[in-house]
C-alpha cells in the first residue's frame, strides 16, 4: 500500500465527517469544505493506486 492511498483514505473519511457535521449543524460552509476534502482524498488515493500499480508492474 502506498502512503498516498492511506493519506487519501484518511482525508476522504475526515471530509465525510465534516460534511455530515455541517449538514447536522445547518452550516453550508462546513458541508462544502467537507465535500471538497472528500474529493481531494479520493484523488490522492487514486494517485496512490496508480503509483502502487506502476511499482508492481515494474517488479514483474
Amino acid at each position: 500500500m502506498h502512503k498516498d492511498q492511506i493519506k487519501g483514505t484518511a482525508k476522504d473519511v475526515k471530509g465525510s465527517v465534516k460534511e455530515a457535521a455541517g449538514r447536522a449543524m445547518d452550516d453550508p460552509e462546513m458541508e462544502a469544505k467537507g465535500k471538497a476534502e472528500k474529493v481531494t482524498g479520493k484523488m490522492q488515493k487514486g494517485v496512490g493506486d496508480v503509483k502502487n500499480a506502476a511499482r508492481n508492474a515494474l517488479k514483474h
